[in-house]
Parts: C-alpha cells; sequence; structure tokens
C-alpha cells in the first residue's frame, strides 16, 4: 500500500473498480494500435496493424505481438528484453536495456530500444492507478488544474525506485467521477521530455475501467500541452483481464 494512504488516492482507485477486484486478476491484455510522431523522430519502426499487449499486474512483464515483424514477438522485463520469431527462436535480446539509451532527442532507437520502451510504457499504462495502492508507491495531493472547462483533482506519485517506469515521479489528473484523465511526465529515456498524455473513452471489463483512448503531446514550460507535437497516440480495444 502506498505509505501515505490518502483520500484522493482511494476515491480515484474505487472509481477505477477498486484494488480489491484488481486483486482478484494477475493481468490484463489490449488490442493496440499506436500512431503519433515519437516513432518518426526515433526513426522507429512501429506497425500501424493492431497488436496484442498482455502485461502482469504484479510483475513488471509485458509481451507484444506482433513486434516489428509479423511473426515477431517482443518480451520485456525490467532486466531483460527480447524479440523471438513464431516457433520462439531469438531474433535480438538484452540485458539491463534502460542503460543502452542514448538519451539525446533525435538519437535513433534500435529494435530492442523501442521493446524496451513499449514493455514499461504498456506495463505502466495497464497498471496505472491500481499499482499506487502497492508496496513502496508514495503518493501527495498537488494543486487541480483547468481542462476543457472542468477542475481535475491531482496527486503526485513517486515509484518505487525498482519499479520502471517514464521516469520516477509522475503527475496523475482525475475528473469529477474519479476517473484519469490526464498524466503528466518526463520521458526518462528520451532527453526527459515533458509529455501531457490524455485518457478518454472509459469502458468497464470485469468491473474495472480502462480507456479505449490515449493522446500524449509535448508539455510546455507554462504546463500546457503542446497540440502541435502530438507524440503518441494508442487506440485500445477488446481487453481481456486474466
Amino acid at each position: 500500500m502506498s505509505s501515505q494512504p490518502i483520500s484522493l488516492l482511494n476515491e480515484v482507485i474505487d472509481a477505477h473498480g477498486g484494488h480489491d477486484r484488481w486483486g482478484q486478476f494477475k493481468g490484463v491484455a489490449s488490442t493496440i494500435i499506436t500512431g503519433g510522431m515519437l516513432w518518426g523522430i526515433k526513426a522507429a519502426n512501429i506497425i500501424s496493424t493492431p497488436r496484442r499487449a498482455r502485461s502482469e499486474f504484479r510483475r513488471q512483464w509485458t509481451r507484444v505481438t506482433p513486434f516489428g515483424d509479423p511473426n515477431w514477438t517482443m518480451t520485456w522485463t525490467p532486466e531483460h528484453v527480447e524479440i523471438n520469431d513464431s516457433k520462439g527462436a531469438i531474433i535480438a535480446q538484452r540485458d539491463n536495456g534502460r542503460d543502452a539509451f542514448d538519451r539525446s532527442y533525435n538519437a535513433p532507437w534500435d529494435p530492442l530500444n523501442l521493446a524496451y520502451f513499449n514493455g514499461y510504457a504498456m506495463w505502466t499504462y495497464h497498471a496505472v492507478p491500481f499499482v499506487f495502492r502497492e508496496h513502496g508507491y508514495e503518493a501527495r495531493e498537488i494543486e487541480s488544474i483547468e481542462h476543457e472547462g472542468e477542475k481535475l483533482r491531482g496527486l503526485s506519485i513517486r515509484f518505487p525506485e525498482s519499479v520502471h517506469s517514464h521516469t520516477r515521479e509522475q503527475r496523475f489528473f482525475f475528473g469529477s467521477d474519479g476517473l484519469l484523465l490526464r498524466h503528466d511526465y518526463e520521458v526518462d529515456v528520451w532527453a526527459d521530455t515533458p509529455a501531457a498524455h490524455f485518457l478518454s473513452e472509459y469502458v468497464d471489463v470485469n468491473g474495472l475501467k480502462f480507456p479505449r483512448r490515449r493522446s500524449v503531446f509535448g508539455r510546455r514550460p507554462d504546463g500546457r500541452p503542446d497540440l502541435e507535437l502530438n507524440l503518441v497516440t494508442i487506440d485500445l480495444s477488446d481487453y481481456t483481464l486474466f
């Protein structure tokens, strides 16, 4: 559980279906279609066809199929990432993938950089906000922000040092119904680029709430999204809990 159990944290986790119900499942899978400007900036080969992303909740593990090639799959953990063909043969692999990035803004990503980024990002998106009640997460309430005429209440979450994500400190903003609508962070492996990440079109999946649309923009110094810099789009469908 978070070292700082606060009312807003409890409220938003309940709004998404509750920590107890989340705890009944091992993980979640979703079908994703990804776009945006990031992949061109990083010269990364993201295929536009639907892919299946599967993440466990209480272990950092993500698998995405297909990946790069129609017959390839990538599997990610913080310690190891690999790409396999349909027979399980290893196409490429790397230990300690976070250490392998050239973190400058325009540096290209190789397939294993891309796999590592995809792995931790999808794990984060599949596990948030339920994971905030797990051991080692620190939560504090922060100032509300305005979004499309609505006041969004905020939480700053410090992730455990052992958890791989965009960066350790991230900010989350919630609507009047308690659902997560905005997620701000800096991308540590990409020149600490500031991002404003918007979520919408929630669906109920066996009592848990997940968004069908994610859109990530660059973030200006004053906190406003740079709407001309749509870095990532993700359409998500066919959620399945396991």
